[in-house]
């Protein structure tokens, strides 16, 4: 077993040190034998709260085909009791250009988005660990990789140095036969 120092002098070419604490991470990990594959689906860290969990669930029916025929369902049955009721009664409980509408449009707009943006940002902080591992992973492979490549290279050169000793044997017992008179 090596030490993550001299690993990566060897692979990486730089001292320890000058490595960030993710990649020293990695190095301690090869030297050590450790895995550091886990499933951040199965392993989120720490529950979400309640907040965190309704704004997921607004985010996620906010952005549903759901949302968006409920939506313009309303929106139809809004200008359409309008125009019932201007054409029975003669008035109408939000004449045209809808202005009550407008308020509750712009009143539910001014609560989703921030909602949808905290849902977001959750996202993203996901995204930004599962890229972070990921990170870890492809190093510790690329730096298992080079560890293979030595040892095939070493064992390739051990290989040629026994194959060219075992070639000057022939050639040494070749040379015997050939100084050798015929019987």
């Amino acid at each position: 077993m090596h030490p993550p120092e001299e690993i990566v002098a060897k692979l990486l070419g730089r001292p320890y040190d000058a490595l960030d604490e993710r990649t020293q991470k990695v190095a301690r990990h090869i030297a050590e034998r450790k895995h550091i594959a886990r499933n951040l689906a199965a392993d989120p860290g720490k529950p979400p709260t309640r907040g965190q969990r309704a704004a997921d669930a607004v985010a996620s029916f906010g952005g549903s085909w759901t949302f968006v025929g409920l939506f313009g369902s309303a929106m139809v049955v809004w200008v359409g009791l309008n125009g019932m009721l201007l054409m029975t009664r003669g008035s109408t409980f939000d004449p045209y250009p809808y202005i009550l509408l407008n308020l509750f449009l712009s009143m539910l707009a001014a609560i989703q988005a921030p909602i949808v943006l905290m849902s977001q940002n959750r996202q993203a902080e996901k995204d930004r660990i599962s890229a972070e591992h990921d990170y870890e992973v492809n190093l510790k492979a690329e730096l298992e990789i080079m560890l293979l490549h030595d040892k095939i290279d070493q064992l390739r050169q051990k290989q040629w140095t026994e194959l060219l000793a075992l070639q000057q044997q022939q050639l040494t017992l070749l040379a015997g036969l050939i100084d050798r008179p015929p019987r």
